[in-house]
């Protein structure tokens, strides 16, 4: 099941699922050792006329939604049976590893004298990944549960009128043939069991009172730490503090983040504007302190079975520092470059993708194929990171920072592409492409390595390397005459998804494939307006449109991944359809062109999850969300798409402050 919130400050990652329950924490680095993955569950429930319900049960009618202009959640739960309601907003602190639960609970109710409610809450981790050696105790000086394994620990404490938790246990699950400490509140009074070890959970109840009607406020929280002392200063804090001051100033933070750039959003409903904002605090919630953005924080459907996407893809984290850059959040984007230099291999590449702390991550690309070493890269990741970095200069004349990486960075990529080639055709040497399956010479990565070489040549007559210019511009200029000349295909009149040779013959791979031409038309290849392109785009879009069910674009013709029906192209992406919309944008001539682009943000908005997230596909009749969710790549491309809508209105003199100066 796909996560519905994500909320984060680059330290401490949780996903909250469509019960209001905690699915995902990740903690110390945004997406690297999730220590509530797979079938554990964090539990809310309540207790009160002898019964005990938790979320997850049946009777629970839950809404989950996000805060507007905030990375926050608000999850509305009401039990018509028992007749209460709890309203949830729910967040981590920007400024520390806080995890924060405000529930304004309401008894229902209209009969006389009060009724008694006890709130339970309940924990369960594998720390480093692991169910095993782990300990959780009552901490009597602090008041708190307290779960450590080594250098993680996270405290347990909540708050009702002033009150900490009144009751508590700690105990086993998953082992000694015990389902977890989670049934020891149906008779709604725990153990009290002070200390428990190995795959142990714990459980705390707050109790109140309330009338007919009346409704009060509780808080919980989760401390994160590498230290228990750590830990405990941090519940000192938000006892200090109150955590009714910590949910407000996070709140106000994300409000004045996202809201800097005051964008006019022209002729764009309150609904697209929603998905806008709440895109950008996707991506940011998806950044590590160490500028690392990784993919998708889901780790519910795994890759083949085999991974998750808590992976740091060059090619997505460029796209989403493109992102960044272009609302407004240099700093941002300037960390992910920086996390780009520490990471490049010696040789000027980056492999196909890394771990959060920027170690190598998990692969399916060989290093040997049919007997010849094969180097397991897809050089468009290598290429986008150049691509996207010019971008970042454009909008923030960063020329210190570009002065300090240029060598370390930008030429030893550039030289790499350089030197990169293939002998016969002066394009790039086989690869992985953009989706990761096929390989050979793909029209996206020789576009991309195009741009990258254009934008390396940028940099270097800014720095005043005018033979290194020269060189970078000879060879994309070969490059462009080679795309023209192998890549598109004269008797079909379109762009090959990519060749191969074979005993020096040309193999030609002629599926459709929506990269090709958005990567002609991306990095400057060609015009919108070239014959060559008109063709390919409108084959593209006729061979790639969902026809007869939700509408959107596949992003090749019989894609098989999560594949749901036999016919049609395979299912819609987001980023596909989004590529043929930018496209439309860049060849607008006047505003009664940019009807169809606004359908599309329509659509992206009628295809989101309630609490905004858009995934990375969808099943092509009932739009139901494929893959994980959210996908940070979707929410880039939908940034940049409005980004584009809004810079066209004023090149086309249509709004003349639609995109205000940076």
């Amino acid at each position: 099941m796909s996560r519905q919130l994500t909320l984060s400050n680059g330290q401490l990652l949780v996903n909250l699922g469509s019960r209001g329950e905690v699915r995902d924490l990740y903690f110390p680095n945004a997406g690297l050792e999730n220590h509530v993955g797979g079938n554990l569950w964090h539990r809310v429930g309540i207790y009160v006329d002898g019964q005990l319900s938790w979320f997850d049960a049946g009777d629970w009618e839950i809404v989950v939604e996000s805060v507007d202009n905030a990375l926050a959640g608000h999850i509305k739960a009401l039990n018509r049976r028992l007749a209460v309601s709890v309203v949830l907003t729910d967040l981590v602190y920007n400024e520390k590893n806080i995890f924060l639960r405000k529930a304004v609970v309401k008894n229902l109710s209209t009969a006389d004298g009060p009724r008694e409610f006890k709130v339970f809450f309940c924990q369960q981790f594998e720390f480093y990944e692991s169910h095993t050696a782990h300990t959780a105790y009552y901490d009597p000086i602090s008041r708190t549960i307290i779960h450590y394994r080594n250098q993680r620990v996270f405290l347990i404490n909540g708050e009702f009128e002033g009150r900490f938790f009144d009751d508590y246990s700690t105990g086993v699950f998953g082992s000694e043939g015990k389902e977890g400490t989670h049934r020891d509140a149906e008779d709604g009074v725990l153990a009290k069991n002070n200390i428990e070890h190995g795959s142990a959970d714990s459980v705390i109840g707050l109790t109140t009172s309330l009338g007919p009607l009346e409704e009060k406020i509780l808080y919980y929280w989760l401390a994160a730490g590498q230290s228990i002392s750590e830990a405990i200063e941090l519940n000192n804090y938000v006892v200090r503090k109150g955590p009714g001051h910590l949910v407000e100033s996070t709140r106000d933070f994300w409000l004045a983040w996202v809201t800097r750039r005051q964008f006019s959003f022209h002729g764009l409903s309150d609904e697209v504007i929603s998905l806008f904002n709440r895109s950008l605090l996707i991506i940011r919630g998806h950044v590590g302190t160490n500028g690392a953005i990784i993919a998708s924080s889901d780790s519910g459907p795994r890759q083949g079975g085999k991974d998750t996407y808590a992976y740091v893809w060059p090619r997505d984290g460029a796209i989403s520092a493109l992102a960044l850059s272009e609302a407004g959040d240099v700093n941002v984007a300037r960390n992910f470059f920086a996390f780009c230099d520490r990471i490049i291999s010696p040789q000027g590449y980056f492999m196909h993708k890394y771990s959060p702390d920027g170690s190598l991550g998990s692969s399916w690309h060989p290093w040997l194929v049919h007997g010849k070493v094969q180097l397991p890269i897809q050089e468009d990741g290598t290429a986008l990171v150049i691509h996207s970095l010019w971008r970042y200069y454009k909008i923030s004349k960063d020329l210190e920072f570009i002065e300090s990486i240029y060598n370390s960075l930008i030429k030893k990529a550039a030289d790499f592409m350089v030197l990169y080639r293939d002998d016969i055709t002066g394009l790039p040497k086989s690869s992985y492409d953009l989706w990761e399956e096929k390989l050979g010479i793909s029209t996206f990565t020789s576009a991309s390595v195009y741009g990258a070489l254009r934008a390396a040549a940028n940099f270097a007559r800014l720095l005043g390397k005018l033979k290194t210019e020269k060189l970078y511009l000879n060879v994309a200029r070969q490059m462009r005459e080679s795309i023209i000349k192998y890549l598109f295909d004269r008797e079909r009149q379109y762009f090959s998804k990519m060749i191969r040779f074979d005993k020096g013959t040309v193999i030609r791979d002629s599926t459709i494939d929506a990269s090709s031409i958005y990567g002609i038309v991306m990095f400057g290849v060609l015009l919108p307006d070239d014959e060559r392109v008109l063709k390919t785009i409108a084959i593209t879009e006729k061979s790639l449109k969902n026809e007869g069910g939700i509408g959107g674009l596949a992003r090749y013709a019989s894609d098989g991944y999560h594949r749901v029906s036999p016919s049609g192209p395979g299912n819609p992406w987001f980023i596909s359809t989004l590529w043929s919309t930018q496209y439309h944008i860049e060849s607008a001539r006047d505003e009664k062109d940019m009807d169809k682009v606004k359908e599309v943000f329509e659509w992206c908005t009628s295809q989101a999850t309630k609490s905004g997230l858009l995934s990375e596909q969808l099943h092509p009749t009932t739009g139901e969300q494929l893959s994980v969710s959210p996908l940070v790549w979707s929410h880039a491309e939908f940034v940049r798409t409005v980004i584009a809508y809004l810079d066209k209105l004023e090149a086309l003199g249509i709004c003349r402050a639609c995109n205000l100066p940076y």
